[in-house]
């Protein structure tokens, strides 16, 4: 059976991520950051997308 997708909004991604509203918004307008869907005037970003964003993103320290 295959899981169905959870979806969040721009608010809860922003307290999620630490990124704020204004610079999802602009990485929108930049077509960048994390994808997102459009419904009509709404934006839903889904959980998959955010977790792949955050993974592209890590560092890894190095050894000492």
């Amino acid at each position: 059976m295959e899981k169905t997708p959870q979806y969040y909004t721009e608010e809860q991604v922003a307290q999620m991520t630490c990124i704020s509203k204004k610079t999802l918004q602009q990485h929108r307008w930049l077509k960048k950051g994390i994808a997102y869907s459009r419904l009509g005037r709404s934006i839903r970003y889904e959980h998959s997308d955010i977790l792949n964003f955050m993974g592209g993103n890590r560092i890894e320290p190095e050894a000492v």
